[in-house]
């Protein structure tokens, strides 16, 4: 997945292949789609897309058309994912399962990618162009009942939490490319919290649950990632997470009850994940093995060794050997 913006453009092509190309493309990027052009001939396009760690944005231009997801092109690929729209230039509809939202500049609308749609865009004649943000549907925080009533409906993008997810999805894609893929991949998570937000601000039917399930995954989401930049720190703790977040202690092990690790069994599996990646990088090979196990938080070098021993069944020196030897077959000069 690209972590820079990459830009396609029709116009570079026989006016003849231009639309085939796009039609090509948003199956590629998106998701398997039939489009009809009111012009062919004529039709003209511009694409792009930038990697967010798990999640993903995607630009498009283009001329008038319509599309529409069957059943038949569901079966073919389906990301799994929601995708909200966001359209920049133009106007734009979009229809799913009984919702149709008509859509002018700054409107956005959600559809689910495992479910058959229609969509047409430049009903006055003009281009469209959409910022499509492509959130797996294992990373939406919301029930899927609840956005079900939401799928293409329309939500106005010029007030409130609306105007704020926005605002935030057009400042991405027009200075995303100078973020580092780590930047890149806490946007991503911040896009989803706040599309999150804006949604559950539109479905409005259980203000008491929904805000309190989101707050909670927006908190863990917040911990990992503090977890992640602070993961060199010796002194990353359980305590000093609590009180950096504004919880008790009994609180933040409470946020993680239903988790697959408690936050010591988090802070201790990266750290190890980290290291062991460290120690198979051959640039790296001859960097000592109590700097790499220091790299990552580590000040003790038999805890150290007696805790990657536990998780990968071998002493990290081993790992090592084991991670430099050449492939069955290749040169002494092969990287692993």
């Amino acid at each position: 997945m690209p972590t820079v913006w990459q830009e396609m453009a029709a116009a570079e092509m026989a006016p003849d292949d231009r639309f085939e190309w796009f039609e090509q493309v948003v199956s590629d990027v998106l998701l398997p789609t039939e489009f009809h052009a009111a012009d062919p001939g004529g039709f003209d396009a511009r694409g792009g897309m930038l990697g967010l760690g798990a999640v993903q944005l995607a630009r498009f231009s283009y001329g008038p058309l319509r599309s529409r997801r069957t059943p038949a092109l569901i079966r073919r690929g389906d990301p799994e994912q929601y995708q909200l729209a966001l359209v920049t230039r133009g106007s734009a509809w979009f229809a799913q399962q009984g919702g149709e939202a008509e859509l002018g500049v700054g409107g956005m609308a959600l559809w689910d990618t495992s479910r058959p749609y229609e969509s047409g865009s430049g009903t006055d004649g003009r281009d469209v162009e959409v910022l499509v943000l492509q959130i797996p549907k294992a990373r939406m925080p919301l029930p899927s009942q609840r956005v079900d009533r939401i799928l293409a409906r329309s939500v106005p993008g010029d007030a409130g939490m609306g105007a704020i997810l926005a605002g935030f999805l057009t400042n991405l894609a027009a200075t995303g490319a100078d973020c580092s893929p780590q930047q890149l991949g806490a946007l991503g998570e911040m896009a989803v919290d706040m599309a999150a937000s804006c949604l559950a601000d539109r479905i409005g039917s259980s203000p008491v649950e929904a805000p309190a399930e989101l707050r909670a995954h927006v908190l863990l989401r917040r911990i990992s990632a503090f977890i992640d930049h602070h993961i060199g720190d010796p002194s990353l703790s359980p305590s000093l997470i609590a009180a950096r977040h504004h919880l008790s202690l009994r609180s933040l092990h409470a946020l993680f009850r239903d988790q697959p690790e408690s936050v010591a069994a988090m802070i201790r599996s990266r750290r190890l994940d980290g290291c062991r990646t460290d120690l198979a990088r051959p640039e790296l090979r001859r960097r000592p093995i109590r700097a790499v196990a220091a790299r990552w938080g580590f000040t003790d070098a038999t805890v150290f060794s007696r805790a990657f021993r536990a998780a990968y069944g071998m002493a990290p020196r081993d790992y090592r050997a084991m991670a430099m030897r050449p492939a069955d077959g290749a040169g002494q000069g092969a990287a692993w």
